[in-house]
């Protein structure tokens, strides 16, 4: 099997496990885990298994002068964003999550032209408009009346608030990511985001009742850990190696897919009229800001 062939499996496995987490994960909160504790367990988990496997990398020290970018990017990549998420999750519905997880790219394009003073093409710019009103569609109207989630629009805010954090994350993050090797990257990130998430978290965490957990709970944080932030990384960088970014970005069209496919299979999640129409909004818009001219599609 060549290395092509492998990257696209890991790209395929990567969206996968993201497209399922969003009903795996609400299946614990909050019954068995709060939200703001599973972050704890999220980020410790990370940051244990990324310093375990740091020896296979190369030994770096990070430089004085990125000590600001580095606490930055860990408060946005892997605190802010994560608590914001899951929280709205627990809000909110596995469908709702798997739909506003992928305006994720529209808020790259707006703050890369805002930050970085990218230009933005009138293509673009409807693209924007078209994914920002599906988002506002499933915030202000995605109400239904559900046990498991008791503010959907809150929730559904929260979760599109988390793009925007991890959008600005992917901003912030591309000189640290050329300078320095994942793995020693990744450590400190998440030992950073362990300190930062502590003081929100560390109440809930304290509530967990182990020895009253479920297999399933048990089964929903591993593969939270395991699967949803330290392999899918992993898999990406891999996917990275083999494949052009513009070719990876392409697989968040997958995601909402697999997502709403495993919550109705499993019966977590149903589909609605809203859901629909806000869905096709935000995959739109993902598409036409995203889309590259053909001229540039050449020349990569």
């Amino acid at each position: 099997m060549n290395k092509r062939l492998l990257a696209i499996l890991a790209a395929i496995g990567a969206t996968t496990i993201y497209g399922v987490n969003h009903t795996i994960a609400k299946g614990i909160m909050p019954h068995y885990v709060q939200p703001f504790g599973f972050i704890i367990l999220r980020v410790l988990g990370a940051a244990i298994l990324f310093w375990l496997i740091s020896p296979f990398g190369p030994k770096e020290r990070i430089d004085p002068k990125d000590y600001q970018r580095m606490f930055i990017c860990a408060l946005l990549g892997m605190a802010l964003n994560m608590l914001v998420f899951f929280k709205g999750l627990s809000l909110s519905t596995p469908i709702n999550s798997a739909v506003l997880i992928t305006t994720t790219p529209i808020v790259v394009l707006i703050l890369s032209a805002v930050i970085l003073k990218e230009k933005i093409s009138g293509r673009k710019i409807i693209g924007i408009t078209i994914g920002l009103l599906g988002a506002l569609g499933l915030i202000l109207f995605g109400t239904e009346v559900r046990q498991d989630a008791p503010n959907i629009p809150f929730g559904n805010f929260l979760i599109f608030l988390n793009s925007m954090f991890y959008g600005s994350y992917l901003v912030l993050v591309k000189i640290l990511i050329s300078k320095y090797h994942p793995f020693t990257f990744m450590k400190w990130l998440f030992s950073l985001g362990v300190l930062i998430c502590l003081p929100f978290g560390y109440q809930e965490f304290t509530e967990i009742s182990w020895n009253t957990l479920p297999f399933e709970a048990y089964f929903g944080i591993c593969f939270v850990i395991l699967g949803t932030t330290f392999c899918t990384y992993l898999f990406n960088i891999f996917a990275l190696t083999q494949l052009k970014a513009s070719t990876l970005s392409a697989f968040v069209y997958v995601q909402p897919l697999v997502g709403i496919t495993y919550a109705v299979f499993t019966g977590q999640d149903s589909i609605t009229t809203i859901k629909i129409i806000a869905g096709c909004f935000v995959l739109v818009g993902v598409y036409l800001s995203s889309k590259r001219p053909k001229r540039q599609l050449q020349e990569d």
